[in-house]
């Protein structure tokens, strides 16, 4: 889907460009905007491609709030919508990709929307051609799998595989090797640990090598480091994605979709490595920061089947949450499905009565009391 925002000082002009546009299939109106102020406020904050500004604004031209969009993120697409034919020129000066003329027609637009679209495919195609994905993936959510070339790599031994996740997870830091052997030897005498750690190091070092990743394992000052790069890690895209949101404002919804979709389960799950349970505590809740950042933008944007999915999914991560349970209960209740809401409740209600013995929260049960009073009062205007 392309992402776009529209700015336009005419409520009706604003609300005729909105439905010219959602008749395109991959076109998604995620945010208009009435006044400038509006848009420089909350703009910064969306995730946008394209934006349809109307030229005569009052107070700041469309021209200006397309300059500063462009500091935004230089590859935004600005499309001018005007009744004037005199802005031309300056329009072109900041690299839009079209001028409008209203009243906008069907066609018109349409030949718009093309060029939007030939541009985005030949970004797409660039982007594929110029960064390719790494042969070498490692997926952590769920089991621990490092595959090359889509193949899993075949590990000598048990503990060759838990070494180079051990290091992995310390990736480019150095680790003593004392404290590889009191975490992944503690139960073997020393003499025989060293042994075998040192048999270990060399079987790891021989499988990297086969696949083209030769000298990156070092060892210096009595530490072994792992020194790889040209890999992709689902771990590491998670990181990524929100500490650019920290940092920009905004959240990569096509890298965060990505990542959700592949998600096999809770960090390393499969796995029985005692010395993970930090880290997985600490992953494991980040996904979750995930998972509510794309609530709180599948909510704003109305797009319920995404905001449904992910509410579903953190449920699965945190079954006790009264918290995520409201949600869906108000979820449902805006979607107009109260019988869904109900059952919801009464779910929660007796896992929490099983397992914990306890029961969902005041406000849980309230929320829950409102939907069965809606319904209820629906079913007598029926009647």
């Amino acid at each position: 889907m392309i992402r776009v925002i529209v700015m336009d000082d005419e409520p009706l002009a604003l609300v005729n460009i909105k439905k010219h546009l959602n008749a395109f299939d991959d076109i998604e109106v995620i945010e208009t905007f009435t006044t400038a102020k509006d848009l420089l406020i909350e703009g910064p904050t969306l995730d946008f491609q394209v934006a349809f500004l109307d030229v005569e604004m009052p107070g700041m031209s469309g021209l200006e709030v397309a300059q500063l969009i462009k500091t935004w993120d230089k590859n935004i697409c600005i499309i001018f919508v005007t009744a004037y034919r005199d802005y031309a020129v300056q329009a072109f000066d900041v690299q839009s990709l079209d001028y409008l003329l209203k009243p906008i027609s069907k066609s018109r637009l349409e030949m718009t929307i093309n060029r939007i679209q030939e541009l985005f495919q030949k970004d797409l195609t660039s982007a594929a051609q110029t960064h390719q994905k790494p042969s070498l993936t490692i997926r952590c959510f769920g089991e621990f799998v490092v595959s090359y070339d889509e193949k899993a790599i075949h590990w000598r031994t048990i503990k060759t595989k838990e070494l180079f996740a051990f290091l992995f997870l310390q990736l480019h830091m150095p680790v003593p090797r004392d404290t590889i052997l009191d975490t992944l030897w503690s139960d073997t005498d020393i003499k025989k640990a060293r042994v075998q750690l040192h048999t270990t190091v060399s079987y790891l070092r021989t499988t990297l090598s086969s696949y083209g990743y030769s000298d990156v394992i070092e060892y210096t000052n009595g530490c072994y480091i792992l020194k790889l790069e040209d890999f992709q890690c689902d771990a590491h895209d998670l990181e990524y994605i929100l500490n650019t949101k920290a940092e920009t404002g905004r959240l990569d919804i096509e890298k965060a979709e990505e990542l959700i979709q592949n998600y096999h389960g809770e960090f390393m799950a499969t796995l029985d490595y005692s010395w993970t349970a930090s880290k997985a505590n600490l992953m494991n809740k980040q996904f979750t920061q995930l998972l509510d950042e794309l609530i709180h933008y599948y909510t704003k944007n109305r797009n319920f089947k995404n905001r449904e999915r992910s509410l579903l999914l953190a449920l699965e991560l945190n079954p006790y949450s009264d918290k995520t349970v409201q949600l869906l209960i108000r979820h449902y209740t805006e979607i107009g499905n109260r019988a869904e809401a109900i059952k919801m409740y009464h779910s929660f209600n007796s896992l929490l009565l099983s397992e914990l013995n306890v029961s969902p929260t005041q406000e849980t049960t309230d929320l829950f009391q409102n939907v069965v009073q809606a319904q209820a009062k629906e079913l007598e205007k029926s009647i």
